[in-house]
């Protein structure tokens, strides 16, 4: 607190998102300030707060120290607040646009599609949107495909497709895709400014894992926690039916165990939750040892397995990995992609170029995709939410410290 006994919070940092002016020079006629469309729109009726400024910011990090910040030390870092501007950089008329999805299947990726050429053509009224198929590599090998609304609502009118990045690509590109996608498009970025290309590229991170830093979630993990549920209750009516019946059920998470984390707390009949960490089978407080007393007390038990932490146990197997990516969005994830889409045109018409839109304490923000690209979200096992969940399947912690490994050693030689 200062002398007044008022508490001085940190100041913030922004973290600018780079424009078309900056690949331009400023001076290029193709990112002149125009009238954005929306504000003509015969559905819209703009009042003065409806368009957002360059000075609407949101906050990376919502809880802090409070003494730090009355010593006056720290700064937060803050993001361009998602919406439509009032100005777009380019006459929609004659943008043409690319849409391209990359990586693996998950629940909304056809939403996002659908509502990206949606969005473009009816908000903005942008006619040459494209589909660019089999990822990255179709900018090269397999050409575009025209996306009007009326075929985008059919379904996505892409195929999803791994590696393969190529450079040479349209006026807007629109990239859904994870990590190695977001690495993708730092490089279009990067050439794109080294041509001075009037290229402005926006990224709508997509993984099911939900292993994306800085965003509150990733599209799609909502869907795949509620279909985990369906496994985990196949399992547990499995295990239960047969004497000392274990039910082992994978999910996905190959870096981070979100889903097994959150299917396990949502479940309430999971016994075990394992996720890629350091755990171990045999010895005083391993996993064999729990299950042992957990069938001596039950007469079953059901175990949750996040892929990366490995499969041992083959009894009452129930492999859902593939079903929980493959299946229609929820309505809470329909809605989140919608947000999404429409959060990257409004970014990339006016004159941003290199974000990703994503919610960042229930705020949408722009993040530079750079800092996206290297952002990991790994389940923190010393978090209350860990806890929780080991409070509810009553499981050690199975992380191996010097003592245990060698208390582990005596155990077995004995």
């Amino acid at each position: 607190m200062d002398s007044s006994g008022e508490m001085r919070l940190p100041s913030f940092t922004l973290h600018r998102l780079p424009t078309l002016a900056d690949h331009l020079g400023g001076g290029d006629r193709r990112a002149a300030a125009i009238p954005n469309p929306i504000a003509r729109h015969p559905l819209y009726h703009p009042s003065p707060s409806f368009f957002i400024s360059a000075t609407d910011v949101v906050l990376r990090d919502i809880l802090f120290d409070a003494s730090s910040a009355s010593a006056g030390g720290g700064t937060l870092a803050a993001y361009h607040r998602t919406g439509p501007r009032r100005e777009v950089a380019f006459d929609p008329s004659r943008v043409r646009a690319a849409i391209v999805t990359c990586g693996g299947l998950c629940p909304g990726t056809n939403t996002v599609v659908r509502e990206l050429v949606v969005g473009l053509w009816e908000l903005y009224g942008v006619r040459a949107v494209f589909g660019v198929r089999n990822g990255y590599r179709g900018f090269y090998f397999d050409g575009e495909r025209g996306a009007a609304p009326a075929r985008a609502r059919d379904g996505a009118p892409l195929a999803q497709g791994r590696g393969h990045r190529d450079r040479r690509v349209p006026r807007r590109v629109y990239a859904v895709g994870g990590d190695g996608t977001m690495r993708g498009l730092v490089e279009i970025l990067r050439e794109a400014r080294r041509r001075r290309l009037a290229v402005a590229v926006a990224g709508v991170p997509k993984t099911v894992d939900n292993d994306v830093g800085i965003i509150d979630r990733s599209f799609g993990f909502h869907t795949a926690v509620e279909e985990a549920q369906r496994a985990i209750a196949a399992a547990h009516v499995e295990a239960e039916s047969a004497a000392n019946g274990v039910g082992l059920v994978k999910l996905m998470g190959r870096s981070a165990g979100h889903i097994a984390l959150h299917a396990t707390l949502s479940s309430r009949d999971v016994d075990c939750c394992l996720i890629p960490e350091d755990f171990y089978l045999r010895g005083p407080g391993g996993l064999f040892e729990f299950l042992h007393r957990r069938l001596k007390r039950n007469g079953h038990a059901v175990v949750v397995v996040a892929e990366g932490a490995g499969q041992l146990l083959t009894v009452k197997y129930i492999d859902p990995t593939y079903m929980i990516r493959a299946v229609p969005a929820n309505a809470a994830d329909s809605l989140y992609c919608t947000l999404l889409a429409h959060s990257a045109i409004h970014g990339a018409m006016p004159r941003y170029t290199g974000f990703v839109p994503g919610p960042i304490n229930g705020n949408y923000g722009y993040i530079p995709v750079e800092e996206v690209a290297e952002a990991r979200n790994p389940v923190d096992t010393r978090d209350h939410k860990w806890a929780w969940v080991r409070s509810v399947t009553n499981q050690p912690d199975f992380v191996q410290s010097t003592e245990d490994k060698a208390l582990a050693g005596l155990y077995k030689a004995v």
